[in-house]
This record gives C-alpha cells, sequence and structure tokens, in this order.
C-alpha cells in the first residue's frame, strides 16, 4: 500500500506571530519555521502503519518555496521514503494546493492520503475534503484513531456530539486531528541520512494547475487588547455591575 502525506511549512507554534507594520500581512521574515502540527501528525500515522507492515512507500509533499525543502528532509528524517516539492513563491489558497494534490495522486496512484485537518497559519480547514471531492474519494475528517483491515479503513471521527465511526472502501482520504497520536522525534542517524532520499521537484504548471490567487488579503491587525477584570465584594454587587455598567440582564 502507498501512502500520500501532504505538509505545510508554517511558523513554529511556539512562536508568536505579529502583523506587519503597514498590515500587509502576517510578519514571518527571520522567524523559526516548522512542519504544521497537525501534517506532523499525520507522517506520524503513515509511519506507525508501515512499521505494522501495512505500508510499503510513503511519499511527503509540500507546496511552497525552496525553503520548504527544510520540512521534507524533517518528514524524510521521520521515516517517510520520498519527497516531493511543488515550488512556487505564491501563497497557495486550499483549493490550489486540492488541485495540485489531485494532479499528484493521478500520478502516484496512493492507497490511503492522511493529511492534517488543518494548518495553524490560515486554520482554514478546507483542503481534505476539497480534495476529496476533486477525487470523488470517501473521507474520515477529524480523525481520532484509524485501522486498516484489508481495502477498507476504519476511522474514528471526532464531532460534536462525542464520537462517530466510519468505514472507508480504499483510496481514501483521512484529515489528522491531535488525538490521533502522538508524534516522535528525528534521530540523528536518520537526520544524516534524509540527506540521501530522493526528494523531486516540480512547479505548478508542470502539474497544470493555476495558482493565482482568487481572494485579495485587505489588513492584518492585533486584536484589540482585553480590560482588565475587577474583583467584587459579593453577589449583590456583581448583579449590580452586570445590570448597570455591562447591561447584560
Amino acid at each position: 500500500m502507498k501512502v500520500l502525506v501532504p505538509v505545510k511549512r508554517v511558523v513554529d507554534y511556539n512562536v508568536k506571530v505579529r502583523p506587519k507594520v503597514d498590515g500587509s500581512g502576517p510578519e514571518v521574515n527571520n522567524l523559526k519555521m516548522s512542519i504544521n502540527p497537525f501534517c506532523e501528525i499525520a507522517v506520524e500515522e503513515a509511519i506507525r502503519l508501515k512499521e505494522k507492515g501495512l505500508v510499503e512507500e510513503i511519499i511527503a509533499v509540500t507546496i511552497g518555496p525552496q525553503q520548504a525543502q527544510e520540512q521534507l528532509r524533517t518528514a524524510l528524517a521521520l521515516g517517510v521514503d520520498r519527497a516531493i516539492l511543488v515550488l512556487t513563491d505564491i501563497l497557495v489558497e486550499p483549493l490550489a494546493v486540492a488541485k495540485c494534490l489531485k494532479e499528484l495522486c493521478c500520478r502516484e496512484t496512493p492507497d490511503l492520503v492522511i493529511l492534517g485537518k488543518q494548518a495553524i497559519d490560515g486554520d482554514n480547514n478546507q483542503t481534505g475534503q476539497m480534495l476529496g471531492a476533486l477525487m470523488r474519494y470517501p473521507q474520515g475528517t477529524f480523525a481520532s484513531e484509524l485501522t486498516i483491515e484489508g481495502n477498507r479503513a476504519t476511522v474514528q471521527r471526532e464531532v460534536d456530539g462525542g464520537l462517530q465511526t466510519v468505514s472507508l472502501r480504499l483510496p481514501a482520504i483521512v484529515t489528522s486531528d491531535l488525538r490521533l497520536n502522538e508524534p516522535r522525534y528525528a534521530s540523528l542517524p536518520n537526520i544524516m541520512k534524509a540527506k540521501r532520499k530522493p526528494l523531486a521537484t516540480l512547479t505548478p504548471e508542470e502539474l497544470g494547475v493555476d495558482v493565482s490567487l482568487r481572494t485579495q488579503l485587505l489588513n492584518v491587525k492585533l486584536p484589540p487588547e482585553r480590560k482588565a477584570g475587577v474583583v467584587v465584594n459579593d453577589v449583590k454587587d456583581l448583579v449590580h455591575k452586570l445590570k448597570n455598567e455591562c447591561k447584560v440582564i
């Protein structure tokens, strides 16, 4: 079985991002970049399936600038077999990402596509669902547990009312939630081995995909600071403030 794992280069989740002075976007220069945490979980799940003998090859793919090779090398060091970089300096929107992944799926014919449910920079939560629609693949989103038996995948997914279990016929698409697993760290020997693993480079034009932006970012600014809270003396004082100052009762 072959697994395709899309990953995204994002600002590390420990770094606080601030807008540029002119408000034209977030300031990301000289910030630490890493694999999107949900994508890390997807990579880990693919590796665990391979360790169980269910997967023969794992392919990581990312769409982004030349620097995104760093994140692909990290995935290779974790246990991915080979990687593909779709090279573009444009900030690609979810639909364009899904179209690029569709073309790669047609070329690679994976039995399973595992990707993060969303990226922590845009929080769109769209790419997996769009890819499923374009490929006409069954999908299990927000997966907290994944089991493969024969040509079927069983996905336990988190929904508002609790947990839901779905059975999917392969090939299928699964998007990972936080509780699916805990990603491992790459060892130094594996980091060195990753430098020798194959990493192919393509462009959106070679895939026949137009990645031109369809939306325009008008302005980015920090949210207003919250006012400091106050300590009330008793319930009577609380009710008075809620009624006369906050006007909520």
